[in-house]
């Protein structure tokens, strides 16, 4: 004899509920004293709670309105407990949200598939364990960072969608709903690296700084981790770092050309990832002379998501892309190398996502080509960084690797016909 669908669902719930009782037990057992007994009932109460919620749900499944009486009644008696609890200087609320999400389980067996009912019950018990971790994390947010990216959210999904998606600016083969989008990708993926390095790991060493710092700005990286090495003397994890940080840029830079344009990722793959490679073999053997100590890094940048330097960054993307169609239109292959060359000593994001997402009269091969010479450049300025601030000591042996690394990276790109090399 099979099981009919109400015997299962209502199973399901029971199961469930009785499982939420037994987890709020637990949490209730390790988070308050034995003097504190004003709760909201045992894991048999919730049981009850669960099966009262699919029983009157299934006597009206129309109007609701037994389900819902039943719904005031409990929250009345939750409200007498509750002032009770306000007496004694007690204002949670917990036991009443979780039993909201219980009664709630009957309907939702009964309305979706299995993962719904199973996924909220994960999600309580979850929610019920990480009370301390989330604590510490809203205690160490900082919220201006969260306002910031409100904001970027709200100009994404509110504005992106309202830009027209035509030519309409004279002179520059792409839409504003284009540019948008591109601001939108590249900040998003600077602000998770941003992020991570931030809240994940804060305190977890050099090299992961110079890991996760290079995910959203290697430049930047390179400066502070540059100006520790000064103060360090001769730091092998320093300098482990710093190539780290550089290695992680042509990651990054694949990353945001498979987003934008999928055919010079290809070609740039196996350039970028030989690259990375040979850098995270360079770190890695600096990482294995040093003292592979953990130090706090105190690493502190600007917020990339800031929306001054969102608008800036779209800015100079409108910039770039009217830039490089006058070069090529004026002075072919030749012009847009050298300019790649010399964009390489900025910031390099806008000129690259202008190649990728603009429409030239050169060929393919000529946009991969420009690109590296760019990432080439750009590693001889970090390079020149690395000396500045950590002087020949601190940052000379790092400064030799990113050095090295541009140098190859202009090399290859100039390198053969690069575009059928490597676009398979």
């Amino acid at each position: 004899m099979s099981l009919t669908p109400d015997l299962i669902h209502l199973t399901i719930t029971a199961v469930f509920s009785f499982l939420v009782g037994m987890e709020l037990k637990t949490y209730r057992d390790q988070y308050h004293t034995k003097e504190e007994n004003l709760y909201f009932g045992t894991a048999r109460t919730y049981t009850f709670i669960g099966i009262l919620g699919y029983i009157f749900y299934k006597m009206d499944t129309v109007h609701l309105s037994l389900y819902i009486i039943v719904l005031v009644m409990l929250s009345l008696l939750f409200l007498s407990l509750y002032i009770k609890k306000i007496q004694k200087g007690k204002s949670s609320i917990l036991p009443y949200v979780v039993m909201l999400a219980v009664y709630a389980f009957g309907p939702i067996t009964e309305l979706f598939p299995l993962w719904m009912p199973s996924l909220l019950l994960v999600l309580i018990i979850f929610l019920l364990n990480a009370k301390q971790p989330l604590q510490r994390f809203s205690n160490d947010i900082n919220m201006h960072e969260f306002e910031t990216l409100g904001k970027m959210l709200l100009l994404s999904v509110v504005i992106l969608p309202l830009l027209p998606n035509t030519h309409i600016i004279p002179y520059l083969p792409i839409s504003p709903f284009k540019i948008w989008l591109a601001v939108v990708v590249i900040s998003g993926i600077s602000y998770g690296g941003y992020l991570i390095q931030k809240y994940f790991f804060p305190s977890k060493g050099y090299f992961l700084t110079g890991i996760f710092g290079g995910t959203y700005s290697s430049t930047a990286t390179t400066v502070v981790l540059a100006r520790k090495a000064k103060s360090a003397g001769n730091s092998s994890v320093i300098d482990a770092a710093i190539i780290a940080a550089t290695s992680m840029m042509y990651v990054r830079l694949i990353v945001v050309a498979i987003v934008f344009n999928f055919a010079v990722a290809k070609s740039l793959m196996m350039p970028f990832l030989s690259l990375a490679l040979v850098g995270m073999v360079a770190a890695f053997v600096f990482m294995k002379q040093g003292d592979q100590k953990t130090e706090n890094t105190d690493f502190v940048d600007k917020n990339p998501l800031e929306l001054g330097t969102a608008f800036l960054f779209a800015g100079l993307f409108v910039l770039m892309m009217a830039v490089t169609h006058f070069v090529i239109g004026h002075y072919g292959d030749n012009g847009l190398h050298i300019l790649s060359f010399f964009v390489g000593f900025t910031d390099i994001d806008p000129f690259i996502l202008s190649l990728l997402t603009g429409k030239y009269t050169v060929v393919q091969h000529e946009l991969v080509a420009a690109i590296m010479i760019a990432a080439g450049s750009n590693n001889l300025l970090k390079a020149v960084y690395a000396l500045w601030f950590g002087g020949w000591k601190g940052g000379g042996r790092s400064a030799l690797w990113v050095a090295l690394l541009g140098i190859i990276t202009i090399i290859w790109a100039f390198w053969g016909d690069i575009g059928f090399i490597f676009n398979i």
